[in-house]
């Protein structure tokens, strides 16, 4: 294993520990109801809850390769094994 090939899963890993970490936290922000009370949430909560909302719908899009990240959206240069091999080495 190269040196510049271990940098780069350590930074994988560490990464993926922040990811893990972030989710971790909005699950249960989510699970304490986004730290509102049902009862006396107002169109601002709402607003606020659809921004994030639409944040994660980009993260989930990118991910799953869904929504505007869907393989028929992707042009077949970028789509290509030598874009790939550039992208990861």
């Amino acid at each position: 294993m190269t040196r510049h090939t271990a940098t780069a899963q350590q930074t994988f890993i560490s990464k993926k520990a922040e990811i893990d970490r972030m989710l971790g936290r909005l699950t249960a922000l989510s699970a304490n109801n986004f730290n509102r009370n049902p009862e006396m949430v107002n169109w601002g909560d709402v607003g606020t809850l659809a921004h994030y909302e639409e944040l994660l719908k980009r993260i989930t899009d990118a991910a799953f390769k869904e929504g505007e990240f869907a393989e028929e959206n992707v042009s077949p240069s970028r789509n290509s094994a030598s874009a790939n091999s550039a992208i990861w080495g």
